[in-house]
């Protein structure tokens, strides 16, 4: 071969290959020198098989301890559940102190919607700096951002809490006068990067200075307030602190304006914080359920009391020992840029003293704590460049790096960051998990706003944390947005966020202020109605008044002793109701029905009188054969809901058709006889007609069947109507003052002549305007469910008109009368559904709705109704007074039957009426009972009492 000479070094022994062996012949010509060689190669083989066992050993021996930090699918979980467990307890006022996640109110209550406008100030304080900024929002969804940076001279830090704010002030106005601004009334926010108590949007108490402040006189103080006070004595303009902000949620709202599914706001730079928007009433520490509210999680903390062990490696606690606050901040040290440097430094030491690394040998420098910036970590990561960065920091160490040491420390950075953004998604996995909880979802998409130079610099961490983020939470869409200047202009759009929540918040109060009525004004509806009472009853003012207390001719409510069986007709509709009541003793079972439903053609709706009334009949009959009670003479209520003037129990004079029935010959006569004939004309037919009815007073008598105490019927419903039991005496239209009878009072006209003008507002007005009977049943139209849906709907328009909701565009939808339901009233205020389930609902009437939108619906749609249920109180507290007085009694006790859909469905309106009724009659203790099928049973029951009465001579 060739002529080399090798130096072949072997353990033991030294073996020179001499220059004569100059070819392949030579070597075999002497087998002396052959057997030496192969000696040689043997010992040669041995030796790179012991290097190649040192290096697996020493491979072995970094990926164990690398391997600490490596963080599995369970352990990941693990750590989302606990992080939801804190979350939980720090947003419990019981449990709040136990909590490692302390979980703060920032009183930011809403996201941008895009209409915030105008001129905004932030000023944003930042350690030994602070800026102030002037940030202008256009309508083309645009901003523009003038700002100037100031130093804080350390006497200024180190002196009064006067000078400190003093300081900012006398800046803040240098920047308005360069900027033109003095002349402007303009609101600002302020950043305040230190622990703070936060009371309210514009209220937060220092609780300790950092960051080398020490300025006398400020902590326990409101620092806006301070500031406030300093700006009155520095500034001669109009500026209006209206927010104190903390860079997390800066950060979110800066993000927002781009994007309004911004609602989670995430800071991984020197140190780490979140934040995100929580249901209200999750948040026990703050009044009020209703909305949402941001929350910041302060999660450095969480791990502090030991949860967080099991992933804890020596490195972490070696860090900690050392650290300025031993046993706190145990998440944000394994996760921020302050402590990822001087984890992986640590862990080259270890290394390095286990001869694993650099031959074993280290530098003063590579001993020294905080030399390794986190920094180096994002540049030794360099997909491109990495190794070559590591040689060169570590050669700035003063180290002698193997291209394997390179290597080594290129896996260690990996691991390190890796844990990091690992940590940092389980944390936003249990953020995200619980949003999607609180709002009963299958599927959240939101995007999280985030800053910080970690996530900003590090080429890998944002991937990293995006996909495991992904693999935590497979049901969830999660964008990431990186923030423009979270602390400043996220500062400026909270104020205008605030600023466009407190302009809305005077408007909604100003539109709903007289749907507000106060205890004065319901005692005088309450007064007004005993007056038209009054004028009902007397004989000379019955003609014109507009409560027409009517006479039923029902004289008696039920006392028990009624038996046998009873027809009772219900026509109401293109729908009718025939049913057979079997009235027993309560012992034996009270009251039985059956009953079967027929229907009218519309031909015979629109036709003749005499057929209807026959089709009526041969139903009737129809039902008897099937109960097998032909032949049977059997008393029948005709329960006739239709208007009608009664002249006697068993006679009503037909007023007007309504309902679409048109049928001939029939208005102005009686209805009772009109039957009556029909049931002639059918041959073998045995029917008693007893009684005209009246829905009111057969849901008086249903309940009275139950209730002795039971002397007021009320329907609210799609209209609403009372009836009681009035002392005969004071009932002029009839004759005979002995005894009681049922009136009918026909209440919803109550204010037709004008005496309830000065409650009734515009949306009453349109909707007034609108109706079928313009000027007629106006205390009907404030109070029962065919109108209340409307007056929402008038507001709503309002509002939109406002710029207040729906982005101030009315839609077609919106513009279609009778859209909003009163069925919806109910479901929008259930205590049971979220603010989520709630717009899905306005979202089926084709409204497009943001969360703030659904709050303010909410919001209307309880104040109408409220009121509604008020003046229903007022009215019945007009009635049971009067009983009270009547009977020259101290104290009343007393039952009212109710039914209607507004009543029985809505899931406040009954209590605001018990409620209302208590304070305006606090002599009367009233019961009130739901009725059972006041139309058919209470039409039997009447028909039972006036054959009982008829049968004891009782007219």
């Amino acid at each position: 071969g060739s002529q080399t000479t090798t130096n072949c070094t072997v353990k033991h022994q030294d073996i020179t290959v001499p220059p004569e062996w100059e070819s392949v012949a030579l070597y075999h010509s002497k087998p002396e020198l052959k057997d030496q060689l192969r000696r040689v190669s043997t010992r040669s083989h041995i030796l790179n098989s012991e290097r190649e066992h040192t290096m697996n050993s020493h491979s072995e021996q970094v990926n164990s301890i690398l391997s600490l930090f490596v963080l599995n699918d369970e352990k990941l979980q693990k750590i989302v559940s606990l992080m939801l467990e804190n979350m939980e307890k720090g947003l419990r006022k019981q449990k709040h102190t136990t909590s490692t996640l302390k979980m703060l109110p920032t009183f930011v209550h809403s996201t941008l919607d895009g209409t915030e406008r105008g001129d905004f100030l932030a000023l944003d304080l930042r350690g030994t700096k602070f800026r102030v900024l002037q940030v202008k929002l256009t309508d083309d969804d645009s901003y523009k951002i003038q700002s100037e940076s100031f130093e804080i001279p350390e006497d200024i830090m180190t002196g009064t809490g006067i000078q400190l704010f003093d300081y900012f002030a006398k800046h803040l106005s240098s920047f308005l006068d360069k900027q033109q601004l003095k002349d402007k009334k303009l609101p600002l926010g302020f950043t305040f990067p230190f622990p703070c108590k936060q009371i309210d949007l514009d209220k937060s108490v220092l609780l300790t200075w950092t960051k080398g402040f020490k300025c006398s006189g400020v902590e326990g103080e409101d620092v806006v307030q301070m500031l406030r006070d300093a700006i009155h004595r520095q500034l001669d303009c109009d500026v209006n602190v209206i927010a104190v902000v903390n860079d997390t949620v800066g950060t979110m709202m800066s993000c927002g304006y781009k994007d309004r599914a911004c609602e989670i706001g995430l800071v991984v730079g020197t140190g780490t914080n979140a934040c995100y928007m929580e249901e209200m009433g999750n948040i026990e520490q703050i009044e009020g359920d209703e909305g949402r509210m941001c929350v910041i999680m302060e999660w450095g903390a969480f791990g502090d009391d030991g949860c967080l062990r099991d992933i804890q490696t020596e490195f972490d606690l070696e860090l900690d020992r050392h650290s300025r606050n031993p046993g706190r901040q145990t998440f944000e040290k394994k996760i921020s840029g302050m402590y990822m440097g001087e984890i992986v430094r640590l862990i080259v030491v270890k290394l390095a003293s286990l001869h694993l690394l650099f031959n074993g040998v280290t530098s003063p420098a590579l001993l020294k704590s905080g030399t390794f910036e986190t920094n180096y970590i994002s540049e030794i990561e360099d997909e491109k460049d990495g190794l070559t960065k590591a040689k060169e920091i570590l050669l700035s160490f003063n180290l002698n790096p193997s291209e394997q040491d390179c290597v080594i420390v290129q896996k260690i950075c990996n691991n390190v960051s890796t844990r990091s953004a690992n940590l940092c998604a389980a944390g936003l996995a249990a953020v995200v998990t619980r949003i999607q909880r609180n709002r009963h979802l299958k599927h959240l998409q939101t995007t999280v706003g985030v800053d910080g130079t970690v996530y900003r610099k590090h080429p890998k961490f944002s991937g990293r944390l995006q996909a495991t983020l992904k693999q935590l939470t497979s049901n969830c869409d999660v964008q990431f947005m990186l923030s423009e200047d979270g602390t400043g202009k996220g500062t400026a759009m909270v104020t205008a966020v605030a600023r466009r929540l407190f302009a809305q918040r005077q408007q909604i109060n100003e539109t709903m202020a007289p749907f507000c009525l106060s205890r004065k004004q319901l005692v005088q509806v309450q007064q007004r109605l005993r007056l038209e009472m009054l004028q009902g009853l007397e004989k000379e003012t019955h003609s014109t008044a507009t409560v027409k207390m009517l006479p039923t001719y029902v004289r008696g409510t039920p006392d028990g002793t009624e038996r046998g069986h009873f027809l009772a007709l219900d026509l109401g509709g293109t729908n009718f109701r025939v049913l057979l009541v079997n009235v027993n003793s309560r012992e034996e079972g009270g009251v039985k029905m059956v009953n079967q439903i027929y229907s009218i053609p519309e031909s015979l709706m629109q036709g003749s009188g005499t057929k209807l009334f026959d089709h009526i009949v041969d139903c009737i009959i129809d039902f008897v054969k099937k109960q097998g009670k032909m032949g049977c003479r059997l008393p029948l209520g005709f329960t006739f809901s239709f208007p009608c003037r009664q002249t006697g129990l068993d006679k009503g004079i037909l007023i007007t058709w309504t309902k679409g029935f048109n049928a001939t010959e029939c208005e102005g006569k009686d209805v009772v006889m009109l039957l009556r004939e029909a049931i002639k004309r059918k041959q073998g037919v045995e029917l008693d007609v007893v009684a005209i009815v009246n829905d009111t007073v057969g849901t008086m008598m249903s309940c009275a069947y139950n209730d002795s105490n039971c002397e007021i019927g009320l329907i609210v419903g799609t209209g609403s109507n009372a009836c009681y039991m009035e002392e005969m005496s004071n009932i002029k239209n009839v004759e005979g003052d002995i005894g009681q009878m049922c009136i009918n009072m026909e209440w919803g006209a109550f204010g037709d002549n004008g005496c309830l003008d000065v409650f009734v507002t515009q949306y009453d007005q349109i909707v007034d305007k609108a109706s079928i009977n313009p000027g007629k049943q106006r205390y009907e139209k404030m109070m029962s469910g065919m109108y209340l849906g409307e007056i929402v709907r008038n507001i709503l328009i309002d509002l939109t008109k406002q710029g207040i909701v729906f982005r101030g565009q009315i839609s077609e939808r919106l513009n279609t009368k009778g859209i909003f339901e009163t069925k919806f009233l109910s479901e929008i205020e259930s205590d049971s559904l979220v603010l989520l389930q709630v717009r899905a609902i306005l979202q089926k009437l084709g409204l497009d709705v943001t969360c703030d939108d659904t709050l303010i619906v909410k919001e209307v749609c309880t104040i109408v109704s409220r009121r509604a249920a008020q003046l229903c109180g007022a009215g019945i507290a007009a009635v049971v007074e009067k009983i009270r007085e009547n009977r020259r009694l101290n104290h009343l006790a007393i039952t009212v039957g109710v039914d209607g859909t507004l009543y029985k469905l809505h899931p406040h309106f009954s209590k605001i009426v018990h409620e209302t009724v208590a304070e305006l009659a606090p002599c009367c203790d009233v019961t009130f009972h739901q009725s059972e099928d006041g139309s058919g049973k209470g039409a039997a029951l009447i028909t039972a009492v006036a054959c009982r009465l008829r049968e004891t001579g009782q007219h």
